[in-house]
């Protein structure tokens, strides 16, 4: 039985800046997360069943499970947030929290596309912290490691190599640039306001 099924985002194809060839390759390594999810999952599951909990074997497949999980979600936040026109309500709750936050829109786009254009793989994200309602934005080293403990994710891109390298090269910043003119503002703003 499968836990997670994999969500279609097909509709994303034609979008200005992302060639079909590279979505229909990034599409397949998100199924991938999620049927390596579900595999983990059972595979755990029988180990429980056969009271085998305390095994290497148990505790390898627990620690891959925070991989393979954290990048199906994190893929599921990625798409979904795209195929928009890249234009954000400025009178809206999220363009105010971005200006409480970080002083203004302009100035959190430039800190969260430079924490994107840092050296290495990984993920640029926008987190809510719900104790105190600020905007802040972090980088995820790996799908599995640094994501803030608390904190809500509003937004994230993707800048592991199989995201830009298709249709940009070594260009990272205009795939950033298509990034941020095809999201789905309205996508977003629920996840702040939801």
């Amino acid at each position: 039985m499968e836990t997670y099924k994999t969500q279609d985002f097909s509709s994303l194809k034609g979008m200005v800046g992302f060639s079909d060839k590279a979505l229909d390759i990034h599409l397949a390594l998100y199924d991938g997360y999620v049927k390596n999810t579900n595999k983990l999952l059972a595979a755990l599951n029988n180990l429980a069943r056969e009271v085998k909990t305390d095994t290497p074997e148990y505790a390898e497949l627990k620690r891959r499970l925070g991989w393979e999980f954290d990048g199906m979600r994190l893929h599921e936040f990625y798409f979904s947030a795209l195929g928009g026109n890249g234009k954000l309500d400025k009178e809206g709750k999220l363009a105010a929290a971005m200006t409480e936050s970080f002083g203004g829109i302009e100035a959190w786009e430039n800190d969260f596309l430079s924490t994107a254009r840092m050296r290495g793989i990984g993920w640029a994200t926008l987190y809510l912290d719900p104790t105190n309602g600020k905007l802040i934005n972090f980088w995820i080293n790996e799908h599995n490691e640094g994501h803030p403990a608390g904190l809500k994710l509003i937004l994230n891109v993707d800048v592991f190599e199989h995201a830009f390298m298709i249709d940009y090269g070594t260009n990272r910043i205009g795939y950033l640039e298509s990034f941020m003119k095809n999201l789905k503002w309205e996508v977003i703003e629920k996840r702040l306001v939801g």
